[in-house]
């Protein structure tokens, strides 16, 4: 009787999970060891939006666009090193920012998320909170789609923002839309914050990147930093200056900074870590 109850208890809270996502083949037997299980082999999302992508949309924004693609290579090594930490350390929600605008923070997020969703143990839930200048959804998609902005200003069910890009089964995207004023302390809002809260609760086992705004720009990741786990700043190779640079790791000292990746770099110089 007691595992009937927890059936309906789990089948229960699959209707109302806003994240939900049903396994269509789970290609093993359960062990009576209760060894962790592998992931199913294909997810089908019974609530969350199922984006067609356009393959030469995607690489004319250089987003990873197949597991062939050439851009794909040196976020498989940014994968490695960032999912080694996190999982050394039990950290799940992870910031990416930058010193200043221009140094590609966002296709960043983009590209790492696509490549951590393509290891066969990992879910990723992307979340767009550079709330003046979202930007997220543009290198997906031509569509206009509803995001955080929604939620936090006209109060949007979260399912009605959720997509999933069809090609890549473990990565779901929570985008933003309009631009929001007073973004740092919306991000501080009662409603913000009960809303990371489920996420980080909901599926422990999955990793949130988070694109937020630059840190020398406006102060909404520090503002947000008591729900983050961790931070990767982004510099531009031959464009982000090294002041600035010692200045955002300065700002952001309290906070466990992952790393520093070097973007538009010739030289295959993708990433450093301390």
């Amino acid at each position: 009787m007691e595992r009937i109850k927890q059936a309906l208890e789990r089948a229960r809270e699959q209707r109302t999970d806003p994240f939900a996502a049903t396994p269509t083949q789970v290609p093993y037997a359960r062990k009576r060891d209760h060894s962790p299980a592998p992931a199913p082999s294909q997810i089908v999302y019974t609530q969350t939006r199922q984006l067609d992508v356009d393959p030469k949309f995607l690489r004319a924004n250089r987003v990873i666009s197949s597991l062939n693609d050439p851009v794909s290579e040196p976020y498989k090594l940014l994968r490695t090193k960032v999912l080694q930490r996190m999982r050394a350390n039990n950290w799940r929600t992870l910031a990416i920012t930058s010193p200043t605008e221009g140094c590609g923070k966002t296709l960043t997020s983009i590209n790492l998320a696509i490549s951590i969703a393509r290891e066969a143990n990992q879910t990723v839930l992307l979340l767009d909170l550079d709330l003046k200048r979202p930007q997220v959804q543009r290198y997906l998609t031509q569509d206009e789609l509803p995001g955080i902005s929604d939620y936090l200003l006209k109060e949007t069910p979260v399912p009605e923002l959720l997509f999933n890009l069809k090609g890549v089964e473990r990565l779901v995207v929570l985008p933003g839309h309009d631009s929001v004023t007073h973004s740092s302390e919306m991000l501080s809002s009662p409603r913000m914050v009960s809303l990371i809260q489920e996420m980080k609760a909901r599926y422990p086992s999955r990793i949130v990147l988070i694109d937020m705004p630059p840190v020398l720009v406006c102060d909404d990741v520090l503002a947000f930093s008591p729900h983050l786990d961790a931070v990767l700043l982004v510099a531009s190779d031959g464009e982000t200056d090294r002041g600035d640079l010692t200045r955002a790791t300065e700002l952001l000292e309290k906070m466990n900074i992952l790393g520093i990746t070097l973007n538009k770099s010739s030289a295959r110089n993708y990433g450093y870590y301390y």
